[in-house]
């Protein structure tokens, strides 16, 4: 079953792709926000909240149900279980920024880090059927064949429109938004990677949003990921 996980510069179109990706699959798509409610949920009874889309709210509760398993598997062995649900909120909802930074001024250990994102990741994508949206995603599940790896790619000056218009602030003032996000994934993935985080041999698949419309790249995306998955 395929598990394809998306990555690309801030207004290259990954979010989007992925979404549509997932779509032409029918499969399910992650990201950070979904983790990060995930894990806010954990310290609430099940049902404390109510969903108006069950299958939205079933992939919630499995989602639920994978980072509720790691805070049991850590307590169990003894280790901080990332210090429960509201303590785990803050490790999913550090920005590639905040991991890039000296790990005195991050707040959280980059082992604690690594570890947690790679036991939810892998996790997530063991029972396949789901796309994945960043994170490090790629290379957490770089080892495992059936994982097809896509990379969205634009030119400055498209993402920069792109993002102007999505946060609704001048031209120069995304260009800025941009330069801060994009330097700081670069230097996420050389912190804990040693790799070039926009290397295309990392990825199976790159798609120029600029040259074609999402709606392609991801029909592109999803018939590699169809072909891979056998």
């Amino acid at each position: 079953m395929p598990v394809v996980t998306v990555s690309g510069e801030m207004g290259s179109g990954a979010r989007e792709v992925g979404r549509r990706v997932a779509t032409l699959l029918g499969i399910d798509f992650v990201d950070q926000q979904l983790m990060v409610e995930a894990a806010r949920r954990c310290g609430v009874p099940v049902g404390a909240v109510a969903e108006h889309d069950e299958k939205a709210a079933t992939f919630r509760q499995r989602i639920s149900s994978v980072i509720n398993s790691f805070l049991e598997s850590s307590a169990s062995t003894g280790a901080d279980p990332a210090a429960g649900g509201a303590g785990l909120e803050a490790v999913l909802s550090q920005t590639y920024a905040d991991m890039a930074r000296p790990q005195e001024e991050a707040g959280i250990s980059d082992k604690r880090y690594l570890e947690t994102m790679t036991s939810i990741i892998r996790e997530i994508a063991a029972s396949g059927r789901v796309v994945i949206l960043g994170r490090g995603s790629q290379m957490i599940l770089k080892e495992i064949p059936p994982v097809l790896n896509v990379l969205c790619v634009a030119p400055l000056q498209v993402r920069a429109q792109r993002s102007a218009e999505k946060e609704e602030v001048p031209l120069e003032e995304a260009k800025k938004l941009m330069a801060r996000h994009d330097q700081g994934r670069a230097a996420f993935h050389r912190k804990f990677w040693k790799v070039d985080v926009d290397d295309p041999r990392l990825y199976d698949v790159t798609v120029d949003t600029c040259r074609m419309s999402y709606d392609l790249a991801a029909e592109v995306a999803a018939s590699a990921a169809r072909i891979k998955a056998g």
